[in-house]
Formats: C-alpha cells, structure tokens, sequence
C-alpha cells in the first residue's frame, strides 16, 4: 500500500508501509493539522523524539493533504513523517475512521490513536481515543519495557 507524506526533512515522499518493515514503529491517527490538541499531540512527539528513535520511528497519519501537512510541519518545526490519507485507506485498516458526534452532529473522522508495530509490522500495542496529555510518556515506557 502507497501513501504520500511529508518525510523528515520537510519533502514530499510516497511510502510504501514495508519500508519500514525490521524497525519499530510509533503509527499515530491524529484528526486534524492546527488544531489544539493534535499541535499538542505533534509537539509532544517533536520534544521528545530524541528519546523515542532510539526505539521506533515516527509516524503520523490525518486525512489533511499533503499542502495542510507541509504548513503544520513548518509552523510547528516537526521532526517526524506526516502521512496524507484523505481517502481514508490507513485510518479504515487500523479501524480508526469512525462516526463521531459534536453538538448532536454526527460525522465520520479519526478517532485519536497510537499503535506500535514490531518489524516485521505487526501490531503489538494500540491505545484507542488517546488522551493527548502524557499520551508520549506512556508510549516511551511501553517502548523501553518491551525492548
């Protein structure tokens, strides 16, 4: 499976989930680039992903495109891969494009989530409407204990 992000350093790459396939990976769902808590979520990474790569790489999927991702990560100086999944083909394998409600509204969107995948990319750990405060420690201490 195909999908086009922005890498690291700001470019825009096509990735296929193999690629990352004899390395640990933090795959997270976020809803939405520049809004409070997926720039909390995001900003979280970015401060603490000098620890976080000495276990896994980072991986953040939205169905925001790939321009919306390119401002997100400038504005906020991220330091991580930014996956574009407007068609929704990652967030309905991992099960996190669901009906949502606010204000009595009901509406399709991401439910907020983080799995870790072992490399050889299967899930090992998944944490479902993800509370963005301390939500990164909480998957540092499952990465170092399970090493």
């Amino acid at each position: 499976m195909n999908i086009t992000g922005i890498n690291e350093n700001g470019t825009e790459q096509t990735y296929n989930l193999n690629e990352f396939l004899g390395k640990r990976v933090v795959l997270y769902f976020y809803p939405k680039d520049n809004t409070p808590g997926c720039t909390q979520e995001a900003c979280d990474f970015r401060d603490n992903f000098n620890r976080l790569i000495n276990y896994a790489v980072v991986v953040g999927v939205s169905p925001d495109s790939i321009k919306s991702h390119l401002k997100f990560k400038e504005k906020q100086n991220l330091n991580f891969i930014l996956l574009s999944d407007p068609e929704h083909i990652l967030s309905e394998k991992f099960a996190v494009w669901k009906e949502k409600s606010m204000y009595g509204k009901k509406y399709m969107g991401i439910e907020r989530s983080t799995f870790i995948l072992d490399k050889k990319g299967n899930i090992v750990k998944e944490w479902r409407k993800v509370k963005v405060k301390g939500h990164v420690d909480e998957i540092l201490n499952f990465l170092k204990e399970n090493n």
